[in-house]
């Protein structure tokens, strides 16, 4: 029983390896392409610059082509990208190289959110996991490992910022976006999990996050639960009616700042289609 999972794991490692080969530039235009998914990356920064050390060496694990990665680069930090997938890193060592912020990052690493053996205890100022790559650990065991690196390689006192996608903003973008796939939504509240074209099609393997789950996961790790926000928040599965409020840029401005005065509100979070935790490592 247990080689056979081994030997599953393996073959969904591989299927999201596949997946995030041949999507990689759709991804590095995805917090882009309008404003509604731009929230996301507005949301999340709104954290990052509340509970990130000035100065700091930071790991953006699971970092993809290394939006947050620019960002934080060309704010004055040092970075560390890993990422599983090799095509997604050379896109983010060119968006790197062409943003004028190699000198700043430090190193490109591949590698899974599961294996930090490269990186010695207590290597980073803060690590970042955002987009999801916990998501796409469908066993819970690896899930688990994942979470304990994370913690391992934070200093003491060090943030550690974790973004999922929402089990329950799935169910709300099946009824939204995916009718098609009605059928497999039981399972996904119930199990949390999408293997492609046996409980779903369209996307990758795929594991979906309740927020206490997160929670527990890392609470387990000896860590301080900071925040945990709705990324989207109020505009979640809202994309035409964002996108058109966006054009009117007075009533633009009043909309993200209810927005980030909610997004931490309970009823908000799980809601969300991802959600983000922030949390500290303790001292």
């Amino acid at each position: 029983m247990c080689e056979q999972m081994e030997i599953d794991d393996k073959r969904i490692g591989e299927m999201v390896k596949e997946w995030f080969k041949k999507t990689a530039r759709s991804e590095w235009r995805r917090l882009r392409q309008d404003p509604y998914h731009k929230i996301e990356f507005i949301v999340t920064m709104h954290f990052l610059e509340e509970y990130l050390p000035k100065r700091s060496l930071v790991l953006d694990a699971g970092a993809g082509p290394g939006r947050y990665t620019i960002e934080l680069a060309k704010r004055g930090y040092d970075v560390v990208l890993l990422d599983l997938v090799p095509e997604m890193l050379e896109l983010a060592k060119k968006k790197v190289r062409r943003a004028g912020v190699l000198r700043k990052v430090k190193q490109f690493v591949q590698g899974s959110v599961e294996d930090f053996s490269m990186f010695p205890n207590e290597r980073f100022d803060a690590v970042l996991c955002l987009g999801g790559p916990l998501c796409h650990l469908l066993n819970a065991k690896q899930r688990k490992k994942a979470a304990k690196e994370l913690v391992r390689v934070a200093k003491k006192e060090a943030p550690i910022f974790v973004s999922v996608i929402s089990r329950i903003g799935l169910l709300k973008s099946i009824l939204v976006a995916f009718p098609h796939e009605m059928q497999y939504a039981k399972h996904h509240w119930k199990v949390g999990d999408c293997v492609p074209g046996l409980q779903g099609e369209g996307f990758t393997a795929a594991h979906w996050f309740l927020p206490e789950e997160l929670c527990e996961l890392f609470e387990k790790q000896e860590v301080e639960i900071l925040e945990i926000a709705g990324l989207e928040g109020l505009s979640s599965h809202h994309r035409k009616e964002t996108n058109k409020l966006h054009k009117d840029q007075e009533k633009w401005k009043m909309w993200m700042e209810i927005l980030l005065e909610t997004c931490t509100h309970p009823s908000i979070v799980g809601s969300s289609e991802h959600f983000l935790l922030v949390s500290r490592k303790a001292g």
